[in-house]
């Protein structure tokens, strides 16, 4: 696959960009469709779809009733290929996701029954509603694209992406998810309350039916394989490196923070920012894609010391985060 000029942004009629033209007139597509049921969140559209092309998994995190399972739906609807929804409880077990084997009494031999993570987009509805063992059954999948069960690996179909949704952890019957299990999400995103304006549209599409019953599929497997293989060739300098890295260990080092970011949660940043640049229509990166990105991937990867600590932990992280950002300097 050619890699496009630097030196210019792709434009979706630029004949001699070719392929990545097409690719390009897709991803606006997706986002288009996405926003058809999703209003007035056109950030929360563009971090999905930066998970799905940086080849990552996204956690969504709000209060019921937000549109977390609505934008999940919406962009598994839109895409081609198999679609599978885990409503995590209580009760769930490890085994009603990956799966199990089977006495099967005609042949009398174990059969191996797939769960509910085979398939191209899984969406785990209220993740911390389960315990942490049903949880980290998702472990393996998430950071390695297949599963073991008695002994024998067996492989997911790709794309593979899991969305999840999950409350507050004030809420009552949650179990945190545990930090290895945040460190397999590429990104959170919050919802927010949409404005008044957005919402009487909300009411009014919904007037007669739900427009995402109607949503149609706008881009196949092997096109999101081809956009992830693309955004892998988006240019990142060396200064924009640096300054990623800057951060990173600025987070390691910080007094607030009892832990940083992980060399994963690096190069999931790396992979995010290439993803934005490429959604934007740009072979490469710009600092400020980097900064723009450090909250939605490392705020839930980060740890607050006690003594800085408050109620709410994320809010803590962001501003921690933040004040990082500030003091580490900006690549000229």
């Amino acid at each position: 696959m050619a890699i496009i000029n630097p030196a210019k942004t792709i434009s979706t009629h630029d004949e001699s960009a070719g392929a990545p033209s097409r690719l390009a007139n897709k991803i606006g597509e997706l986002e288009s469709n996405i926003g058809r049921v999703i209003k007035g969140k056109p950030e929360a559209v563009r971090l999905a779809v930066v998970a799905l092309l940086a080849g990552g998994h996204l956690l969504i995190e709000d209060v019921p009733g937000i549109g977390k399972t609505t934008l999940a739906h919406a962009l598994a609807r839109s895409l081609e290929g198999t679609f599978a929804r885990i409503q995590f409880t209580s009760d769930l077990l490890p085994s009603d996701v990956t799966g199990l084997s089977v006495y099967n009494e005609r042949t009398r031999e174990f059969e191996f029954m797939p769960g509910a993570i085979f398939a191209n987009v899984v969406l785990a509805d209220e993740i911390n509603r389960t315990s942490p063992k049903t949880q980290s059954a998702l472990l393996e999948a998430m950071a390695e694209g297949h599963v073991t069960i008695e002994g024998t690996t067996h492989l997911l179909p790709r794309p593979f992406v899991v969305v999840a949704t999950q409350n507050p952890t004030e809420h009552h019957g949650t179990f945190p998810l545990p930090e290895s299990q945040l460190d397999r999400f590429m990104l959170r995103l919050t919802m927010g309350y949409p404005d008044i304006e957005f919402e009487r549209q909300i009411l009014r599409d919904r007037f007669d039916h739900d427009p995402l019953d109607t949503l149609e599929p706008c881009m196949n497997e092997a096109e999101v394989l081809e956009l992830q293989k693309l955004a892998g060739t988006v240019r990142v300098d060396d200064a924009v490196i640096d300054y990623l890295l800057r951060i990173v260990h600025a987070t390691r080092e910080a007094e607030t923070l009892d832990l940083g970011v992980s060399p994963r949660g690096t190069l999931a940043l790396f992979r995010a920012a290439q993803a934005l640049a490429l959604v934007e229509g740009r072979a490469f990166c710009l600092p400020d894609d980097i900064k723009r990105l450090a909250a939605p991937v490392f705020a839930h990867r980060l740890i607050v010391n006690r003594r800085f600590a408050s109620i709410n932990r994320a809010g803590d992280a962001a501003i921690a985060l933040e004040d990082i950002l500030k003091s580490v300097a900006v690549p000229v």
